[in-house]
């Protein structure tokens, strides 16, 4: 499964911002979709999941200003980023978990830059 993120950019703090990324067409069944961060010089980290029933879990981090969502028909999951500090900058990477029969994958999308200024 390919995935295609876009939305990241250069935003002032307490701006906003809505990720995207879409998932190709396939037979597999796409389960647990989630976005992920890796600041820069650190760790890449849990930023959001999100079940295929629609359960949700949120890095303490962001609770109470980001909202992960996703469109099944369109196989599309998004990461909407409100009130965004210094802190948010990293490069974004959405995350999925799809399975096909007994055959489970993981597939990464190509990252999308977020920078937050003060």
């Amino acid at each position: 499964v390919q995935l295609q993120a876009s939305g990241g950019g250069l935003v002032q703090a307490g701006g906003s911002l809505r990720l995207s990324c879409a998932a190709s067409a396939t037979i597999f069944a796409i389960k647990d979709m989630a976005w992920y961060r890796q600041p820069p010089g650190k760790q890449r980290e849990l930023v959001a999941t999100i079940t295929s029933g629609g359960s949700t879990i949120y890095a303490d981090s962001v609770k109470g200003r980001f909202a992960i969502s996703r469109d099944n028909p369109k196989n599309t999951v998004y990461l909407q980023m409100n009130s965004l500090k210094p802190e948010d900058t990293a490069i974004y990477y959405c995350y999925l978990k799809s399975s096909w029969g007994s055959i489970i994958t993981d597939s990464w999308g190509q990252g999308t830059q977020v920078t937050v200024s003060s």
